[in-house]
């Protein structure tokens, strides 16, 4: 499964992009754009410090890895050898869950499924992909931009949240009180920084990658073809155009005839000089928002305006659109219901961004999903074929079918889950509770089998627990300290449990409609459910077997409409 299935990309272009002119008021693109995978940075980082290695050693450590894992799993005619979990335990000395976890994560964020991966691991991932993975361990996160008026920013953002220091930045409803969502970066920022780092290492990383031959200098390092798509885990062009096939030294290579290796150098260069490009365009894009941004940020803004102008659900402007055609977003809603199907979804991936007192329905089969900000809201996912990730939520509701789930930094959640993998949990977290999946809808067993989800297993109540502290992020957390435990989540208790019901608002329809919820319900929650259908039984035969007149009736149906109405209002407030 390739990066860009559900949005295909325009026929490739096998050209060189040329470097950027000189900046100008409106630049013009090149021809393609160089981008560093989101995925990798935004679901590929774990908290285990082991897999962190120091800037200064980092390549000389990994070299010794290399060294490790090559000798544990030599290399077959034509390909890198092939890491499995216990070899990778014993070369990073982690235990052996740890190792597992990262050959997880590493499935998670190939561009493409690897099938001896994706079949538990067993098959182990090939030694160039787990290079890779390992490298980017040592990624940073963005810092956030300085506020204008720090003691303004203490005034609404108390040191005495939940979320201690850095952290206290992020909680969702101080978020939305501060108004200063423009601090924090974008997108685009994150992007252009992923990049920069990228640049910075990649001498290292074709190094690393690199096979040794006869010769000297600069010539005694050659990447083959096939290595060098292996690439295309942290790098891609913005119209989907293959490395191989954008690289003038591999472009147009006869498949029947592997073409000639190529000189680390020669291969370093000519990426360097399209991630240069890249930023070039990429910043001034960047520069140029950041100035409009800037002009109305100075006019006061009521919330209640605030609220309207923040709800969209459009592609971020400001910026190349090619950097979000894969990406539908879903953001700055609040008391509202937003629906979107198959149909309304553009590429393999959503973000719910800040949503708040709203229930959002994403029904349909995607890669990745991403819940962030988000308070006092009901978040519906119904097929996430690689990773969903929840970050800085408070009281919310996820209910999500996925292979994996990661949650970080949240606070009074509850997760209704159906995935295929222990649920990893990280950071600091507050009072987190797991149950069994609780809904469905006509399409959700088609959608399920279509991106790999298997609802005959479900691993809700298997938590994955790490450290408190996310290595990657650019500020420490003030405790300071690395080794302390996340917080896990609770079992919901069955008695709290209940049915989501997903309206059928437009009644598309399906050969074979899936018509309950395709995940096996645990005994427990069966029987409380069946509790409460035998109450709600006898309610409406008591109601049937009341001897009143007409008027009598008309008054206790008002008064049952009454109630139920104010039910559902709280419902979808608790939800």
């Amino acid at each position: 499964m390739a990066d860009d299935p559900l949005d295909p990309p325009p026929e490739p272009q096998p050209q060189t992009p040329p470097p950027v002119a000189a900046a100008s008021p409106s630049p013009s693109p090149p021809p393609l754009l160089l981008r560093p995978r989101r995925e990798a940075f935004e679901h590929g980082l774990l908290p285990i410090p082991k897999l962190i290695f120091p800037e200064g050693t980092l390549a000389h450590t990994l070299a010794q890895v290399k060294d490790k894992l090559a000798s544990a799993s030599p290399a077959s005619d034509g390909g890198g050898g092939r890491v499995g979990v216990a070899a990778l335990a014993e070369a990073l000395q982690i235990p052996h869950e740890q190792a597992a976890l990262a050959l997880a994560t590493l499935a998670a964020v190939l561009p493409a499924d690897d099938p001896a991966l994706d079949s538990g691991g067993g098959g182990g991932a090939d030694l160039r992909d787990v290079l890779l993975f390992l490298y980017i361990q040592s990624y940073k996160r963005l810092v956030p931009r300085a506020h204008k008026d720090s003691p303004a920013v203490t005034d609404v953002w108390p040191s005495t949240s939940a979320f201690d220091g850095y952290l206290s930045a992020l909680s969702p409803i101080q978020l939305v009180r501060s108004n200063s969502r423009r601090f924090m970066p974008s997108q685009a920022d994150e992007e252009i920084h992923q990049l920069s780092y990228l640049q910075k290492h990649m001498a290292n990383i074709l190094t690393l990658l690199a096979d040794s031959v006869e010769g000297e200098g600069d010539d005694s390092l050659v990447l083959t073809m096939e290595t060098f798509e292996h690439l295309g885990f942290l790098l891609k062009f913005s119209e989907g155009t293959p490395l191989s096939q954008a690289a003038t030294f591999f472009a147009n290579s006869d498949p029947d005839m592997p073409a000639a290796p190529v000189p680390a150098a020669q291969v370093h260069d000519w990426i360097s000089q399209n991630i240069s490009a890249s930023l070039e365009f990429s910043t001034e894009k960047s520069i140029s928002k950041e100035v409009s941004q800037q002009v109305t940020s100075d006019i006061d803004v009521t919330m209640a305006d605030a609220n309207a102008s923040n709800a969209r659900n459009s592609t971020p402007t400001g910026t190349n659109p090619a950097y979000y055609r894969n990406t539908t977003f879903v953001e700055g809603f609040s008391k509202t219901s937003v629906v979107k199907h198959a149909s309304d979804v553009k590429g393999h991936s959503v973000k719910v961004l800040n949503c708040h007192e709203s229930v959002i329905y994403i029904l349909a089969p995607l890669k990745y999903a991403t819940v962030y900000g988000c308070s006092d809201a009901t978040v519906v996912l119904g097929a996430i074929g690689k990773v969903v990730k929840v970050e800085h939520c408070e009281r919310v509701h996820i209910i999500a079918a996925a292979k994996r789930i990661c949650i970080a930094n949240c606070r009074e959640c509850i997760f209704y889950l159906g995935v295929n993998h222990q649920p990893l949990i990280v950071g600091d977290n507050h009072k987190l509770q797991v149950a069994p999946f609780n809904t469905y809808y006509p399409q959700l067993g088609e959608h399920l089998a279509k991106v790999g989800v298997d609802p005959a297993i479900n691993k809700w109540d298997q938590p994955f627990v790490l450290g408190v502290v996310d290595p990657h992020d650019s500020l420490s957390h003030p405790a300071g300290v690395s080794d302390v435990q996340a917080e896990s989540a609770a079992r919901l208790d069955p008695d709290l449990f209940t049915n989501f019901m997903i309206p059928s608002w437009f009644g598309t329809e399906v050969q074979e409609p899936t018509k309950c919820c395709p995940f096996p319900l645990p005994e427990i929650y069966c029987a409380s459910q069946s509790k409460k259908l035998a109450a709600l039984e006898d309610i409406r035969r008591t109601i049937r077997e009341l001897q009143i007149d007409d008027n009598r009736k008309k008054e206790l149906t008002n008064a049952l409409h009454a109630q139920f109405k104010d039910w559902l209002y709280a419902y979808q407030l608790e939800y």
